[in-house]
């Protein structure tokens, strides 16, 4: 009798040790601090941030002094109405702290292409050495075709007027679903947070969003992080150049 309740109180501490190690777990990955995709992303060395209004007023002093961090993609516009309130700052001291910067639209699915364009061309400048703007598409439209038609005229407007095609930014169910099979030469932003990006059958990525709980010194609160599929060089040479 006491052999099996000594065994028995044995088992029912190894549960809770077990118990207090995985709430221990859940706990450093709901904050960030430990991230599924830590591990994979180590081999690309150059990193960067996605930061809209929802991060508030930001120290790139500190972000930039952190070593951490090469470049950043800014919220510009979203919709045809939307502009972030915190655009023209982040625009003006990304680059007054040495961070190769670009600017990003949030696409509303049943909104004109043509306009929603235009909302992004009044408030993003055409500068040397800014990476391409970039297209967010993480909307499911009712009509696929029609939706698919204004993102390529929004795509098409912001060709001509910047000179470079847009990168566009989507997760797999999206990507899935509009972007394989129509936008096969636009280079390409995947989120993907939880899977490693090089277990995907995506075999052309230009940036990869590894993490949506960082944590950057200068910015309170969670941050989207990213990694670079080359090196330093190659993403001055992915910048607009003229």
């Amino acid at each position: 009798m006491g052999t099996v309740w000594k065994s028995s109180k044995k088992i029912r501490r190894v549960v809770l040790v077990v118990f207090a190690c995985l709430v221990a777990l859940g706990i450093l990955l709901y904050s960030g601090v430990i991230w599924p995709n830590g591990i994979f992303v180590s081999s690309y060395a150059v990193r960067g941030i996605d930061i809209s209004s929802y991060q508030h007023q930001i120290d790139w002093k500190s972000v930039a002094e952190s070593g951490s961090y090469t470049f950043a993609y800014i919220k510009a516009t979203e919709g045809t109405t939307y502009r972030d309130a915190y655009f023209q700052a982040n625009w003006r001291e990304t680059k007054a702290n040495g961070i190769l910067r670009g600017a990003y639209h949030f696409f509303i699915a049943d909104e004109s292409g043509a306009a929603q364009a235009q909302n992004y061309i009044s408030m993003v400048p055409k500068e040397t050495g800014m990476l391409p703007p970039m297209l967010d598409l993480e909307v499911t439209g009712k009509d696929s075709a029609a939706m698919l038609r204004e993102v390529q005229i929004f795509l098409d407007t912001l060709t001509r007027y910047y000179g470079v095609k847009p990168l566009i930014y989507t997760d797999i169910a999206r990507y899935t679903a509009y972007i394989k099979g129509h936008f096969e030469d636009y280079p390409l932003t995947i989120r993907d947070v939880i899977t490693p990006i090089q277990w995907r059958s995506i075999n052309r990525w230009t940036f990869w969003q590894y993490d949506d709980r960082g944590h950057v010194s200068g910015i309170f609160g969670y941050v989207d992080l990213d990694a670079f599929y080359g090196s330093r060089e190659q993403l001055n040479l992915f910048a607009i150049h003229s």
